[in-house]
């Protein structure tokens, strides 16, 4: 299409821009216009396709037409302006209060405004210090790994200790249902792990302070929707569990793991473990740069029609990533035992870290004059292994969707110089969690 576009720099998220149309392309959406009415509808005494035009304008109205012309342009022409300015707007453009139209014969003039991301600044451009993980696996790692596959081995015993039951035990428990409505929990001697994110909080709430021989009847209310169920259970203390580990010595590991000895388990989880960090130390570096370039964003507060347009990208995400895995999103909630609020409130907490790290990218691809030519754009649509490159990116061009490609080629070139120029500290961090972890126990022990 055939348009000039002027624009004012980019102010408080806006760009103020001017489309001009030429008279001759605006008379080609005319005619257009009037020959889709001819061959669309069936006018008296007309073959499709040779009504005439004062035929069309007595019955549909001239305005109409020239209604419809505009809007057929319009479309056309947004597009179009996106790829002349290289902008990705965050909300539809806003053409103001007042009706377009356009005149035959008569160049057409519209001015937009357009929301985009804002532009940014850094406190700090220079690529920021992360800690990593060894490339070798550690003995901390190993141990870990182990510790894992013990558990699987665990069984569980009585607490001998005349004690209340606490939120972090395994318990044994008969529980009755007391009303119509089934709350899925009833049974004989039931191990329940009340720190388990499956269990309701009243629930648990209700057993916490029980001891042994302790009868209690407990209700709750759950909402499902619009509905609510109302659950009501008696419950008795059969016994506090304790989780037992067996040793493992040589025989267990050859036992249970198909290893001669221990040290040959272990030598074969070292090996497990680097080759995994082979794949994921590279990506986990990329997430660290980038966690933490978002933290020298000095922006107070991200607009809201930005904020919101992340937070659809990333609820589309989440619900692509669902609907591959053949699940809806009320499984997967009512699966974790996750209520539909909460998983709201964490999209939101995800929309606004992913957008500060987003104009933070865009920030630093700035000031590191970044660009994306159209041989990085044609690599992108060649990795994607499209079957028809060139007529894929011209597809993306008609509508408009080729700036936002260009803003994330941007947005990945900031993150290699990051990557390859970050100050990097290899700490032992499962070694250090575990020791925080032991030296909290301490002190919970005293």
């Amino acid at each position: 299409m055939n348009i000039t576009v002027t624009a004012e720099k980019p102010e408080n998220g806006k760009v103020v821009a001017t489309i001009t149309v030429p008279a001759a392309e605006v008379d080609k959406y005319v005619a257009r216009t009037y020959k889709d009415i001819s061959h669309r509808y069936q006018f008296q005494g007309f073959r499709k396709g040779h009504t005439p035009r004062p035929v069309i304008d007595g019955i549909v109205g001239r305005d109409a037409v020239l209604g419809q012309a505009t809007e057929d342009l319009m479309n056309d022409a947004q597009p179009a302006m996106l790829e002349e300015l290289d902008i990705v707007p965050v909300e539809s453009p806003d053409y103001g209060e007042d009706p377009l139209a356009v005149v035959e014969h008569e160049d057409f003039t519209a001015t937009v405004t357009v929301s985009v991301p804002p532009t940014c600044e850094l406190d700090s451009y220079d690529a920021p210090a992360i800690n990593m993980p060894p490339e070798e696996a550690t003995e901390a790692e190993i141990d870990q790994q182990l510790e894992q596959l013990m558990s699987y081995h665990n069984t569980y015993e009585d607490v001998e200790e005349d004690r209340e039951a606490t939120k972090d035990d395994v318990v044994s428990l008969d529980v009755e249902d007391k009303v119509e409505q089934k709350s899925g929990l009833a049974g004989t001697d039931r191990q329940l792990n009340l720190s388990s994110a499956y269990l309701p909080e009243e629930f648990v709430a209700g057993v916490v302070g029980m001891k042994k021989g302790d009868q209690k009847d407990i209700a709750w209310t759950e909402k499902q929707g619009e509905n609510e169920r109302n659950y009501e259970v008696s419950v008795t203390l059969k016994a506090i569990k304790k989780s037992v580990t067996p040793e493992l010595d040589d025989e267990f590991a050859k036992k249970n793991f198909g290893f001669d000895t221990v040290a040959e388990l272990r030598d074969a989880l070292k090996e497990d473990i680097e080759n995994d960090k082979k794949s994921s130390l590279p990506s986990l570096k990329e997430d660290r740069v980038v966690e933490e370039i978002g933290k020298h964003l000095t922006l107070e507060e991200v607009p809201e029609a930005y904020l919101n347009q992340v937070f659809n990208e990333l609820g589309q995400e989440v619900l692509g990533q669902l609907q591959r895995q053949g699940i809806s999103l009320d499984m997967y909630l009512a699966a974790r035992n996750i209520k539909s609020q909460d998983f709201v409130n964490d999209l939101h907490e995800q929309a606004e870290e992913r957008a500060r790290q987003s104009l933070a990218l865009d920030a630093l691809a700035d000031k590191l004059g970044l660009e994306a030519t159209d041989e990085d754009v044609r690599a992108e649509f060649e990795k994607a292994n499209v079957d028809d490159v060139d007529a894929r990116i011209e597809e993306f061009k008609k509508g408009g969707q080729l700036p936002a490609i260009r803003e994330s080629i941007r947005r990945s070139k900031a993150v290699d110089w990051m990557v390859e120029n970050a100050p990097v500290t290899v700490v032992d961090e499962i070694a250090e969690a575990r020791a925080k972890a032991e030296g909290a126990d301490s002190e919970d022990a005293e």
